[in-house]
């Protein structure tokens, strides 16, 4: 992980990879591996034109240390550094078959997250109820036989849009009235399973995604903005519910 200093200057090199991150990426890699053992040739279940409808519920992780401080008219700490909380929250994805084995999958829901502080100032709350709405669209490609476990991986596009956020108590008291995150474009792995219950569309659902972005955050007194920072938020995105398809 790495620091930033008071007068914004260049990341420090610092604490090791934390470690539920390495979990998680271990976990993601076991997804992928599960979905290219089961990769057997055979007729994909879902057919052309299908419409799959699934309800999770979804465990959001994201990152959001701070990468750079572009500005800082309000003097922070030495070694200040940033961890966005986790939440958990329901989820629905739609998805619509291009192909026998081949997908588009967008989903819907709004996970809310404070941002805490961490180094020079650990335990500091630095934003506040920061609502993001993940719009992300995969293309997913399915292996499996007809009428058995189908595990898929996907890719695509995604764009972060931020809703009502708010300073924290400790960027409120070191003169910030109003807080931004930018909405951002950025990338998603995505790898999971369908396992059928029946033979009417009904099944488990378990997936998994990784997304990729690097949002800005601007805390401001008034109009004018005093603090500055580029972060990495990369969430982990795990979900597991049911499907229907029709």
């Amino acid at each position: 992980m790495r620091g930033i200093n008071a007068a914004g200057s260049r990341p420090v090199q610092g604490a090791p990879v934390n470690a539920r991150s390495t979990d998680m990426k271990k976990d993601y890699l076991s997804l992928i591996a599960l979905a290219a053992a089961l990769a057997v040739p055979g007729q994909a279940s879902a057919k052309t034109g299908d419409i799959q409808f699934k309800i999770f519920a979804t465990y959001v992780a994201p990152d959001g240390k701070i990468r750079d401080v572009k500005l800082d008219a309000i003097g922070l700490p030495a070694g200040t550094q940033a961890k966005a909380d986790d939440n958990v929250t329901p989820t629905v994805a739609i998805e619509y078959f291009v192909a026998d084995n081949i997908s588009l999958e967008t989903i819907a829901g709004v996970t809310q997250h404070d941002v805490n502080g961490r180094g020079g100032l650990s335990g500091a709350t630095l934003v506040s109820d920061a609502k993001i709405v993940p719009a992300t669209l995969t293309l997913k490609y399915h292996f499996g036989k007809e009428g058995g476990i189908q595990p898929y991986v996907g890719a695509g596009p995604s764009y972060f849009i931020f809703i009502d956020e708010k300073p924290g108590a400790t960027t409120r008291s070191l003169g910030a009235t109003r807080q931004k995150m930018s909405d951002k474009l950025g990338a998603a792995l995505q790898a999971g399973v369908d396992i059928p219950v029946n033979d009417k569309g009904l099944a488990f659902s378990l997936d998994a995604k990784r997304y990729f972005l690097r949002p800005t955050a601007t805390w401001y007194a008034g109009p004018t903005p005093v603090i500055k920072t580029r972060h990495t938020l990369d969430p982990w995105v795990i979900s597991a519910g049911v499907a229907f398809r029709f």
